[in-house]
Formats: structure tokens, C-alpha cells, sequence
């Protein structure tokens, strides 16, 4: 079976390398990129062609829902984790 391939979204490093962390414990999963903000996101997933993309919503300049709306409209195979710190629906529910 092949690796699941994933891309890891978020502004702080220290989110990054928790998740890198946790991530390689898996031998099926394989962190293939990362992005500190939204636009960065959405350049290393047309460059890599994740499997899946863990997203943080909230980073500088262009946010993580955007990005998801980008990177889903040119490869709407993909699939799209988001973290959060919110509880705020408006946060979670997409108009």
C-alpha cells in the first residue's frame, strides 16, 4: 500500500513539528511538505500533490479557509483537515 501523502499547514513551527512528530510514529503516513502561511499552502500543494493537507485557519496574510477553497478548486481530490483554536461556528460553517 502506499504511503499516504501529507502537507502540513500552519503559521507556528512549533505546531509543525508536534504534528511531524505524531506523524512519523505512522509508517503509512508521509509528511511530503510544509507551509507557514495560506498562499504557501496552496503553491507546495500544486508542487506536491498531497493526499491530504492538515490546515490551520488562522495565518498571516491569506487564511486557511481561503487556501482550502483554492487548493480543493484545483484538486478537489484532495482532502482538508482543519485545526483550530476557535469555537466559533463562523469559523467552521462556510457560506
Amino acid at each position: 500500500m502506499d504511503k499516504i501523502r501529507l502537507l502540513v499547514a500552519d503559521d507556528h513551527a512549533i505546531m509543525r513539528d508536534g504534528i511531524r512528530a505524531l506523524v512519523g510514529l505512522h509508517e503509512d503516513i508521509e509528511i511530503v511538505g510544509e507551509a507557514a502561511t495560506g498562499q504557501e499552502a496552496i503553491a507546495k500543494a500544486q508542487e506536491l500533490m498531497p493526499d491530504v493537507i492538515i490546515m490551520d485557519i488562522a495565518m498571516p496574510g491569506l487564511d486557511g479557509l481561503e487556501a482550502t477553497r483554492r487548493i480543493l478548486k484545483a484538486n478537489p481530490k484532495a482532502k482538508v483537515l482543519v485545526l483550530s483554536q476557535y469555537d466559533d461556528k463562523e469559523y467552521i460553517i462556510s457560506p
